[in-house]
C-alpha cells in the first residue's frame, strides 16, 4: 500500500480505515442522446395552438415577444394581431406593493382561491427586478408560488425588468394579449414595487391592487399621494397572530387618508380590508370587493372608457420607443455619438448642445 497517499493506513493508526472508494465515472455522459430540436411554428400555427390552450407554445411565444431579434420580433407581431380578436375578455389585476409585503405569497394564495374556489384560469406575470450591474434576474417567483406552479389552470411567466419603463417588461401587454387568446379569464401583473413601475401597469390593468404593511414603523410611510391614488383596492398584509390590531389600526388610517382625496375617474371609493396571505384569511372579500368594482364599472362605462385609453397609451409608447430605437441604430449617430460624449466629458460643449448637434444630424440624414 502507498503510505504516501494515505498515512493513516500505517500500523500506528491501527483505529483507522480509510477506503480508496469507487471509482468515479466520466465527466462526459458516455450515452450521448441526441436532443431533441424544437419546432419551429409558423404564425398562424401559434395562434391555433396558443387558442387550444397550449401552454409550451404560449411560453414560445412569449419568448419571440421579448426577443431583440428582428426576424423574431416580425412572427411574434404577426402573431400578436391574430390572437388579438380572441382577447379582451379577462378581468386584468396590476399587484404592487414594498419588496417584502408578500406580493408573490399573497398571488399564490388569491390564485389557489380564484381557481379551485370560483373555477377560474389564471396567468401570473411576474416582473422581476434586474441587476443594474450584471443585467442579470434570478426569475424566482415560481419558488414562491408553491400551490399556483402546481396547478395545470394557472400560468406563471417570470420576466427580467431589463431597464425598461420602471421595471415593467417592454412586452407585458403584448403577453396579456397571447395569455386571454390561450382562454385565461384572469390576468395577475406583478410590479417590481419600485420606481414608476406603478405606473406603467396601473396603464395596463382593470383593478390596481395595494398591498401594504403593518407594525413596520410610522405607518404614514406608507400614506404616498400618488400610489394612493392610483389604487382601487388597499389591502393590509399580515393581520394574524400579535399583528391584528396593529393591522387595524393601519386599514383605518389608511381609510382615512383617502377621504382627503378627490373622487377618482371611476366613481369608485377604495375600500381597505385586512386579510393574511400566509393563513390565507379574508381572501374571498377581497375578490368580492373586485368583482363588484368590476361590475360597477362595467355598468357607468368606466370599464370600456378605461381599456380604450390604454390602448391609445400603449400605442404612443411604442412610437416613442421605435423612434428612440431607430435614432440609436442610424449610422450618423452611431459614427458621431462617441466623439459628442468625449467633448462633453472634456467640459468643450454642454449636453444641451450635443444632443441638440445629434439630433440635427439625425433628422438631416
Amino acid at each position: 500500500m502507498n503510505l504516501t497517499e494515505h498515512p493513516e493506513n500505517s500500523a500506528q493508526y491501527a483505529s483507522l480505515n480509510v477506503n480508496r472508494g469507487i471509482a468515479q465515472p466520466p465527466a462526459v455522459n458516455p450515452y450521448p442522446t441526441e436532443r431533441k430540436k424544437r419546432r419551429d411554428y409558423t404564425p398562424a400555427e401559434y395562434t391555433e395552438e396558443i387558442r387550444k390552450g397550449n401552454i409550451t407554445v404560449l411560453s414560445q411565444a412569449v419568448t419571440l415577444l421579448e426577443s431583440q431579434k428582428p426576424e423574431h420580433q416580425a412572427i411574434a407581431q404577426e402573431v400578436i394581431e391574430k390572437c388579438l380578436p380572441f382577447s379582451g375578455n379577462s378581468v386584468r389585476t396590476g399587484i404592487t406593493g414594498v419588496p417584502g409585503a408578500g406580493k408573490s405569497t399573497s398571488i399564490d394564495a388569491f390564485g389557489t382561491h380564484l381557481i379551485h374556489q370560483r373555477n377560474r384560469k389564471l396567468a401570473v406575470l411576474a416582473i422581476d427586478p434586474s441587476s443594474e450591474r450584471s443585467k442579470g434576474s434570478i426569475l424566482g417567483d415560481k419558488t414562491r408560488m408553491e400551490e399556483l406552479s402546481r396547478d395545470a389552470k394557472a400560468f406563471i411567466r417570470p420576466s427580467p425588468a431589463a431597464g425598461s419603463l420602471g421595471g415593467v417588461a417592454r412586452k407585458t401587454r403584448e403577453t396579456i394579449i397571447l395569455c386571454e387568446a390561450a382562454g385565461f379569464d384572469t390576468i395577475f401583473v406583478e410590479t417590481v414595487g419600485v420606481g414608476q413601475s406603478e405606473t406603467a401597469v396601473h396603464s395596463m390593468v382593470d383593478f390596481f391592487l395595494l398591498i401594504q404593511l403593518a407594525g413596520t414603523g410610522d405607518e404614514l410611510q406608507g400614506i404616498k399621494r400618488g400610489i394612493m391614488e392610483m389604487a382601487d383596492g388597499i389591502i393590509v398584509n399580515k393581520a394574524d397572530g400579535n399583528n391584528i390590531e396593529k393591522a387595524q389600526l393601519a386599514a383605518a388610517q389608511y381609510r382615512n387618508a383617502l377621504h382627503l382625496f378627490p373622487l377618482p375617474p371611476s366613481g369608485w371609493t377604495p375600500k381597505v380590508l385586512t386579510y393574511s396571505g400566509y393563513y390565507q384569511m379574508g381572501i374571498s372579500e377581497i375578490w368580492d370587493m373586485v368583482d363588484e368594482y368590476i361590475a360597477f364599472t362595467r355598468e357607468n362605462g368606466y370599464f370600456e372608457r378605461r381599456r380604450n385609453s390604454q390602448a391609445k397609451y400603449w400605442m404612443y409608447e411604442s412610437i416613442n420607443e421605435q423612434l428612440k430605437n431607430h435614432f440609436y441604430r442610424s449610422p450618423v449617430i452611431e459614427k458621431k455619438l462617441p466623439d459628442k460624449e468625449a467633448q462633453v466629458l472634456r467640459s468643450e460643449i454642454s449636453s444641451f448642445a450635443a444632443a441638440k448637434q445629434l439630433l440635427d444630424s439625425y433628422f438631416n440624414f
